[in-house]
């Protein structure tokens, strides 16, 4: 990865951490609190020939400046961590039948939607399902829990699947 691409997506980083502390966090739909999680996608949709380590570092900072602001001790960090750990094993389950095109992006417009809501789905639920059982560290309220996860994971992928063509048009 050259030093203009590094830039460049520590740029969409930068935006999707500010997208988040100051647009998404703040709202809160329903009593439950669901709240949209948009700054997955950075991880989801950088190049496929992403170095791993680079998605490491990627997601630890990412998820870094959310816990900052959140005052989340780690969650965000430790979830998008381990999507980012997890996100080469999930494209090659995921793979096309002729593999994928050099020097691509996993987004819609490369693989088609069915592709790409599968693998945000998958992703995203991922995410959630580490980030709600750190949070409350406890299988007392299990399907409290489990309602959040689904909810979010499902708020989440809706944004996400919007973005794809509000922000990440061809």
């Amino acid at each position: 990865m050259s030093l203009d691409t590094f830039a460049k997506y520590l740029g969409i980083l930068i935006f999707f951490a500010f997208l988040q502390v100051v647009l998404l966090n703040n709202i809160a739909i329903t009593n439950i609190g669901l709240t949209p999680y948009l700054y997955i996608v950075f991880i989801l949709i950088l190049p496929l020939e992403t170095p791993p380590w680079l998605l490491l570092v990627y997601a630890f900072s990412l998820g870094l400046i959310i816990d900052i602001f959140d005052d989340t001790g780690g969650l965000h960090s430790a979830a998008l961590l381990f999507v980012a750990f997890l996100r080469p094993v999930n494209l090659r389950i995921m793979a096309p039948r002729d593999g994928y095109e050099s020097g691509t992006q996993a987004r819609i417009f490369h693989y088609g939607f069915g592709w790409f809501f599968k693998y945000a789905l998958l992703s995203v639920f991922v995410h959630h399902l580490i980030f709600f059982f750190l949070d409350t560290f406890s299988f007392e309220n299990f399907f409290y829990t489990l309602l959040r996860i689904f909810a979010t994971t499902l708020l989440s992928v809706t944004v996400i699947m919007m973005s794809q063509y509000l922000i990440f048009r061809k």
